[in-house]
């Protein structure tokens, strides 16, 4: 047990050279890259908070040394006074402990100045148990730090998503999407589907691990039935990004858009995935993840806006500026997909029919003899009419 004879005359003479251990603290805190690129501000800051854990060092070491049992005192999360909240924001956990540690080291290395013999020795075992403590408190410090900060970005994403979907992307909008790290200009893919089964937000955190793993930026949260995952940053693949996010969904089918680049894009790619998912129903065998062009027929049978929009003018449109490709397609479709009775109502050689055929999949990306391709081609041709007769 420490015990001293005269705690009291110790913590005196401490107190009094606690002016000069918090510049010696300062002083060693020279050596840290972290430190010399710090603000003048934010330095004098850091001298406050390494005085006051000096400070607080007196009052626990006060405590313990008039302790009659074996307990150690229990240190708070305001160890470092009003500082721990601003202190996260400005250096990391790991260089807290580094600050920690050297100011305890300028106080070991001062003790035998002002103390001897038994009391050195209670003191020096003083500064270990201390500097246990600290490292627990500012663990809880910077866990709640960022417990609260983690809770804050999740809303701020609901709240941008949100936007995203309803295209109501404003100044503010702008703002907390700026306060995110996201840039407006950076390429991204957007993904959906149904959540995870099991703990929502315990999958958030592991998809959001698994981004930074791969040096990807992601937004994502459950919107109603709908998972809405946007991933972008320096380490996105158009080609296969999305495959590392897909595992993360729950059962069913995953909608994918192509990169898309701006918060325009953003929106429609996001309103896009969201129609997909529940239009992915209509195809039993789709691929998961399915990209959301590839859904174009049935999202337009939903009767969303884009997929007709985007039907009418990507593929009705240039057929219907070249006549003989598009009565080609009419007419091969109304003949089941016959080469021979395509020929014979249109009076050309079979030959044509098939080099045709070739034409409208070079200018479409749409081939009829592909039944997907044949029934998306069959729709865009009755939605271009009914939008023409309009």
């Amino acid at each position: 047990m420490p015990n001293s004879e005269n705690p009291d005359s110790l913590i005196t003479r401490m107190q009094a050279a606690s002016g000069d251990l918090g510049t010696l603290a300062v002083k060693r805190m020279e050596v840290f890259p972290w430190y010399r690129e710090l603000s003048a501000d934010q330095r004098a800051w850091v001298a406050v908070v390494a005085q006051a854990g000096i400070g607080a060092f007196m009052g626990w070491y006060s405590d313990w040394a008039k302790s009659s049992d074996a307990s150690v005192p229990k240190l708070t999360a305001d160890v470092f006074g009003a500082a721990p909240r601003e202190l996260a924001s400005v250096i990391s956990l790991e260089q807290t402990v580094e600050l920690v540690r050297t100011t305890i080291e300028a106080v070991e290395s001062q003790l035998d100045t002002f103390l001897e013999n038994e009391d050195l020795a209670h003191a020096r075992i003083a500064t270990l148990q201390y500097s246990r403590e600290v490292a627990f408190s500012a663990a809880e410090v910077y866990a709640r730090a960022a417990e609260a900060r983690g809770a804050w970005d999740a809303r701020l994403e609901a709240l941008i998503l949100d936007a995203l979907i309803r295209s109501d992307v404003d100044s503010e909008i702008l703002s907390r999407i700026a306060a995110l790290g996201w840039s407006q200009d950076r390429p991204a893919l957007v993904l959906a589907g149904s959540p995870p089964a099991s703990d929502n937000q315990e999958s958030l955190s592991v998809m959001r691990r698994a981004a930074r793993s791969h040096s990807l930026d992601l937004l994502t949260g459950i919107h109603g039935p709908v998972m809405l995952v946007i991933i972008g940053g320096a380490g996105l693949d158009p080609h296969s990004s999305h495959r590392l996010m897909t595992p993360y969904f729950g059962a069913g089918p995953v909608i994918v858009t192509e990169s898309v680049t701006g918060l325009a894009e953003l929106g429609v790619a996001a309103r896009t995935c969201v129609s997909g998912v529940a239009a992915a129903g209509a195809w039993p065998h789709a691929p998961r993840p399915v990209f959301a062009w590839e859904l174009l027929a049935e999202r337009a049978l939903m009767g969303e806006a884009i997929a007709r929009q985007e039907i009418i003018e990507n593929i009705f449109g240039p057929l219907d500026r070249d006549p003989n490709l598009r009565d080609t397609a009419e007419s091969y479709l109304e003949n089941g997909q016959s080469l021979e009775a395509t020929a014979r109502s249109l009076f050309v050689h079979a030959n044509t029919v098939r080099y045709r055929i070739k034409g409208i999949a070079g200018l479409t990306g749409y081939d009829l003899t592909d039944s997907r391709d044949a029934f998306t081609v069959r729709l865009a041709l009755i939605l271009g009419r009914i939008n023409h007769v309009r």
